[in-house]
């Protein structure tokens, strides 16, 4: 039986891992002045993003530039309210297109769906859910204006996949900013621009703060999270890069559980 012929195996070419790298991208985080909107900031900072930072306390904002900076990232501050719509447009008009968008400025208020007001209604729904619309509205404008691509990172919850007593009108924002984002990513994927959303647990923060101050509160939470933590801003950075850059290229209309295994029971 003849031998067969001793030959080198085809040479191996690896697949390379798409780049977590944000260099030379623009960059704008709503909400930027503290918590959740800090870290994030300066995860697209480290990345080699230009980040803007939107707020409407100019002294928050011009501190996180400043140690944005002094750590070697490139932010500047921009005094904004982004449930006035005006001022909204006004503000996309000065400024060349965005590469990134995530909308993170929100609020909560707490109550039972007996006592909610008009006034109640409007501030949650108008901050948490138009702003967020008419924000990406005009950025989306100006991605497709310039040839895209982009990315869209709307930052949800948990909430916007279950729901729990005293949150009717926050899980009505977060459910709707899931649907909304699922539609964004089916009209934007012709321009390739991508739209996700991060939908985090209980994350300490300023705001929430007070409400995990209750001990009964925060220990009926804790038993959710199955990882046995409330989570942390950091905990959401790595997150943040994936959906921002190259290494989620194919991912749109998604939502990312940073949930600590709340969801999952």
């Amino acid at each position: 039986m003849p031998v067969a012929p001793n030959r080198s195996p085809p040479e191996m070419v690896l697949p390379a891992t798409p780049s977590f790298r944000l260099d030379g991208r623009r960059a704008l985080v709503t909400g930027a002045g503290r918590g959740i909107g800090v870290a994030l900031a300066a995860a697209l900072a480290e990345a080699g993003a230009q980040v803007t930072l939107a707020a409407r306390s100019v002294d928050e904002i011009v501190s996180v530039a400043r140690a944005i900076g002094d750590a070697g990232g490139q932010a500047v501050p921009a005094v904004l309210d982004v449930t006035d719509l005006a001022a909204v447009t006004a503000f996309f008009a000065d400024r060349p297109a965005f590469d990134i968008l995530v909308n993170n400025a929100g609020t909560n208020r707490p109550m039972s769906v007996a006592d909610v007001d008009v006034d109640d209604y409007d501030a949650v729904l108008d901050l948490n859910l138009k702003s967020v619309f008419f924000v990406s509205q005009a950025c989306v404008r100006q991605m497709i204006a310039a040839g895209g691509p982009g990315s869209l990172i709307h930052i949800g919850s948990q909430m916007g996949h279950v729901g729990a007593p005293n949150r009717s009108l926050y899980c009505a924002s977060k459910w709707a900013i899931e649907g909304m984002s699922k539609a964004f990513a089916l009209d934007l994927a012709p321009h390739g621009i991508r739209s996700n959303t991060i939908a985090p647990t209980f994350i300490e923060t300023p705001m929430t703060k007070p409400f995990l101050a209750d001990s009964e509160f925060r220990a009926g939470i804790l038993q959710k999270i199955k990882v046995g933590r409330f989570g942390r801003p950091e905990d959401l950075m790595g997150a943040l890069l994936y959906l921002a850059s190259d290494a989620s290229a194919l991912v749109t209309g998604s939502s990312l559980l940073v949930d600590g295994g709340w969801t999952a029971e």
